[in-house]
């Protein structure tokens, strides 16, 4: 993982994490950037079948897990996040891979509402600080999705699903959503004023079907993932 931490270089809240990542340098090294910065690694596996055994079984905040692990090297780890997320809603779920997959990924975001959810690819964090920042929004219950796997969802998207009430506009906007950016961030990438923005978001609310005993944000952006 690129960049460097400081011993107190963060203001942290401690979280409890199990750790699944089968290429052991990255795990240990994962580790010891989850520990340097405060948090509690119960147990750093390898294998999906262990990720299972000891998130089912033990008080954590957070899971984080690669996609691909032993004995396949295909899904297993995105189908035990998907499986903790049935039996813990509110258990917070971070996945870390190289990889964009379709598959359980919608049965993730489908998941109860609760915890946060994360997807990160590997190749395109940049900074620990950054890892850690991800990490802390996941476990306060945000969703954060790196923006190549948005584009990769918007390319499987229908024409006739519940989006396809959106102006071309409201569709950029709730892109730019789904990558966890805040309305300002979304004003100065899209170049306009804050305030339309604003009207925007209001805008897609008002059209979209959403969960009205969730975050109206987090709710329009997940119906924005799994329109595929």
């Amino acid at each position: 993982m690129p960049g460097s931490l400081s011993p107190g270089s963060l203001s942290v809240v401690p979280l409890r994490i199990v750790l699944a990542e089968d290429a052991a340098l990255l795990r240990e090294g994962l580790r010891a950037i989850l520990e340097r910065a405060g948090h509690e690694v119960v147990a750093a596996v390898e294998d999906a079948e262990a990720l299972l055994a000891y998130a089912g079984h033990t008080s954590l905040d957070v899971v984080i897990t690669d996609i691909r692990m032993p004995p396949t090297h295909t899904d297993e780890g995105l189908r035990a996040a998907a499986e903790l997320r049935r039996r813990h809603p509110d258990l917070a779920v971070l996945v870390l891979s190289a990889y964009v997959a379709d598959a359980y990924v919608a049965e993730l975001l489908d998941s109860t509402p609760g915890g946060g959810i994360g997807y990160l690819l590997k190749d395109r964090v940049g900074h620990v600080r950054e890892f850690l920042d991800s990490l802390a929004r996941v476990a306060a219950g945000e969703t954060v999705i790196d923006p190549q796997v948005v584009r990769r969802l918007l390319g499987r998207r229908h024409d006739d699903g519940p989006l396809a009430s959106l102006t071309e506009r409201e569709r950029e906007v709730l892109a730019l959503m789904a990558e966890g950016r805040t309305n300002g961030s979304i004003a100065v990438a899209l170049f306009v004023s804050e305030a339309a923005v604003r009207k925007h978001v209001g805008s897609i609310f008002a059209k979209l079907p959403l969960d009205p005993m969730s975050d109206r944000r987090v709710s329009a952006v997940l119906a924005y993932l799994r329109d595929g």
